[in-house]
Order: structure tokens, then sequence, then C-alpha cells
């Protein structure tokens, strides 16, 4: 299965610009009707907005943007090139306006809806969506340090820690880097460390740093 990034989670974020207030939002999805409820459910809350511009991209799926009034081109296709550039997949954005009264220009409204959209995935965050292995590694405490940096070098996510007569770890590894892991823990620890591969899991994790 392929690697790619989602949102971590629901961002929100917002800004004035000339008294017009921005407020942008992010969702994870999973289908495009999961992603038009949501716009759905912004148009419903802020029924006396001006605007309610969207964009979102489904994996294998729709990917789909509206001005929703605002001059062709100045909103949806910029919060959807957001999208586009940070790599996001199954997420929507939803950037809702009040206008301030004072006019943008078709210039500062692109400057605009692509920042509404850039501090809401700012908010969110990003994972990776791939498949993980993983590992159970018992070691003795002297060696539990170690574990954890060589672990942290190759990408892994610390899971479980148990505390016994030796400690005993649960870890995430990039599918790829699994048996690497493996290999360097041997050689490390002249073979007196050895984990095994427990199963597979396909799922998201924060991005940063992987």
């Amino acid at each position: 299965m392929d690697e790619y990034l989602v949102p971590t989670r629901f961002g929100k974020a917002e800004f004035i610009e000339k008294k017009s207030r921005f407020i942008g939002r992010i969702w994870p999805v999973e289908t495009e009707e999961e992603a038009l409820a949501r716009i759905q459910e912004m148009k419903k809350q802020h029924y006396d907005a001006t605007h309610n511009c969207w964009a979102y991209i489904i994996r294998d799926g729709a990917v789909r943007f509206s001005d929703d009034g605002e001059p062709g081109g100045t909103a949806g296709m910029p919060m959807l090139q957001v999208l586009q550039r940070e790599g996001l997949y199954n997420v929507v954005c939803v950037v809702t306006r009040y206008f301030g009264g004072i006019l943008l220009g078709a210039g500062g409204l692109v400057r605009a809806y692509t920042k509404g959209a850039k501090i809401a995935v700012d908010a969110a965050g990003k994972s990776m969506k791939r498949v993980w292995t993983v590992l159970y590694v018992p070691c003795p405490y002297n060696f539990y340090e170690r574990v954890k940096l060589e672990a942290e070098a190759f990408g892994g996510i610390i899971r479980g820690t148990d505390f016994g007569a030796e400690v005993e770890l649960e870890l995430l590894f990039p599918e790829a880097q699994a048996q690497n892991f493996l290999d360097r823990l041997t050689d490390m620890t002249s073979g007196t460390v050895e984990g095994m591969e427990v199963g597979q899991e396909y799922r998201a994790f924060a991005a940063s740093g992987r």
C-alpha cells in the first residue's frame, strides 16, 4: 500500500485582512460524501457569512473546489493549490469570509484564501499514512537508552514500554526500515538484544521528522 499524507486532526485558524474576517478549517475525511457534509455543516453554521469557499482532495477519487461567489479563480483554486503543495489527500478545507467593507482585489483575495488554507493546514498538522511494522523488543536496562535512540534514528515510534525484569518495548517502524533496525540492533548489542516482528498496521502517524 502507498504512503501518503493526511491531516493529523481538525485544524482551525483565522485572521483579519482589511477588516474582512477569514476563518480557515481543515478536516481529515475518507470519502467525498464526508467532505461535502463538512462543507454543508459550515454553510449552516456560517449562514450569515459573505462566502464559504472550499476545496477537497479524495485519494483515488474526486478533486473539487468552489469560489462560492468570489471572483473566479480567487478562492477555491488557490486553496486547492495549498492542499496540493502540502501533499495532502483525504482532506477538505473551508475558508469562511465575513466581508469588512474594503475590497481586496483579485490579488488580495488569492493571497487571503491561500493564507486561510495554509494556516488551517498548519493548525491541523500532517501525518503519514503507510504500512507500519510492529516489533517486540525485550532488552536489558543498560541497553534501553541506546535502543530508544536507534529506534528514533530509523524513524521508529515507541508505542508501548513495560518495565519489568527487563524493558519490553513495542515499536512501530516504516515497513522498509524494520529489518534495517533489527540488523542494527543485533550488531550494536553483539546479539544481546534481538527483536521480532509481531504484525503490521496500515495507519497514520505524525509526519514530522519521518
